[in-house]
């Protein structure tokens, strides 16, 4: 994979104004993921990222589900999947955070995370980091050890890395 191939795939993603709410700058990857090209280019450079010391990726919901499943397969990794609430039927952790524009909660099941796995986070996009954050947080509390976080897209200007000392994070584009 070339520089300029991951490039064109990630020209892919698409901006959307005003969603989920006014004043909101959606990034939607969708078409990236329709597209095998640009998807394996993805998958690629997330690998390369992660490293090879992890034992388990953990997948934010929802789109980092997608990443970190073709992740998972191409590497040969497990992959947990940290949750909303109602998702579960037996959830080891919930952690409740603020978004940009609201509030969430995300849970983790049972056994997903071993204590003294060491673990990647994958998702889509890095904002304001409370996503990312929370996840650590329930990763953490079930005893794991987090090697990185690889994102797709990391909006920098709302200081996500702030939120997450001591992690290193690997965007694939900064915007």
């Amino acid at each position: 994979m070339t520089a300029s191939t991951l490039d064109a795939a990630l020209d892919l993603i698409a901006e959307i104004p005003d969603f989920p709410e006014p004043g909101v700058l959606f990034r939607d990857l969708t078409p990236l993921f329709g597209d095998a090209e640009a998807f394996a280019a993805v998958i690629d450079a997330l690998g390369a990222a992660v490293g090879h010391d992890v034992d388990r990726l953990v997948a934010v919901e929802a789109r980092g589900f997608v990443l970190a499943a073709a992740l998972g397969y191409a590497r040969r990794l497990g992959v947990a999947l940290v949750r909303k609430p109602g998702k579960l039927p037996n959830v080891a952790g919930r952690v409740d955070y603020a978004l940009e524009y609201g509030q969430a909660t995300l849970e983790l099941p049972v056994g997903s995370v071993r204590e003294g796995q060491r673990v990647a986070i994958v998702d889509d996009v890095l904002a304001t980091g409370g996503t990312v954050a929370a996840t650590a947080e329930l990763v953490r509390s079930a005893g794991a050890v987090i090697t990185g976080v690889s994102v797709v897209l990391e909006l920098a200007d709302l200081g996500a890395r702030k939120r997450l000392p001591g992690l290193p994070v690997h965007a694939l584009r900064t915007v």
